[in-house]
């Protein structure tokens, strides 16, 4: 993971060190570290991460506000959520927020430096159990209100990339997507990425939104 830049924000010390500690061993670079919310919107600009590693709870901000401020500074950064929280409406609101994925805190540790790794590489990491959540609001979300027909994507993306995109509003990671589809992760990969940029969305969570919103989980 050379050359992946992680910031840590949490505002217990041991624990920061700690997860500053294991991404470092692991190959990341961490390139920044704080203990406020305010403190990390400050400087992520200059830090220029490629993922944050985020607590929800924090003593000035809430971890929500944190991520429209980190999005709003460096709108390409992606937000791991890495929490004590499980509570169901916390999960929604951070994902809502911009949050890319969500694990608790009692990740084991090779969980987490994959997590962080899928991170990185822009796919949504949930805790088990959690990913059905956000799925299910974002179905619910569009069930109640105005859908627009699947035939619009069609002129903006590729059949291959309707396919993939198709198969990310399912819940499926690049590793089932590749496998479904005989194709490598690599390759997924880079429908996805050639999607988002063709959509001007930001990470996979949003793209997931956008294709449930059109209906193309159907």
């Amino acid at each position: 993971m050379n050359g992946v830049r992680v910031m840590v924000v949490d505002d217990h010390p041991m624990w920061r060190e700690g997860v500053a500690r294991d991404l470092t061993e692991a190959g990341y670079q961490v390139v920044a570290s704080c203990g406020e919310g305010r403190q990390a919107v400050r400087v992520v600009a200059a830090a220029r991460p490629d993922v944050v590693v985020l607590d929800l709870q924090l003593p000035d901000i809430s971890g929500v506000e944190v991520i429209r401020g980190l999005r709003a500074a460096q709108p390409e950064v992606r937000v791991l959520m890495l929490s004590a929280s499980g509570e169901q409406q916390e999960v929604l609101d951070a994902v809502k927020a911009g949050a890319t994925g969500y694990l608790l805190k009692s990740a084991a540790q090779a969980e987490f430096l994959a997590a962080v790794r899928r991170t990185a590489a822009g796919e949504p990491v949930f805790t088990p159990g959690l990913a059905g959540l956000v799925l299910g609001e974002y179905r619910r979300l569009a069930a109640s209100g105005q859908r627009a027909p699947a035939e619009e994507v069609a002129p903006r993306l590729t059949e291959r990339e309707t396919e993939v995109l198709r198969l990310v509003a399912k819940g499926m990671s690049y590793k089932q997507i590749a496998e479904r589809l005989a194709l490598s992760h690599r390759t997924v990969q880079n429908h996805v990425q050639h999607t988002l940029g063709k959509l001007q969305l930001h990470n996979r969570v949003e793209l997931t939104r956008y294709a449930i919103e059109r209906g193309l989980d159907d």
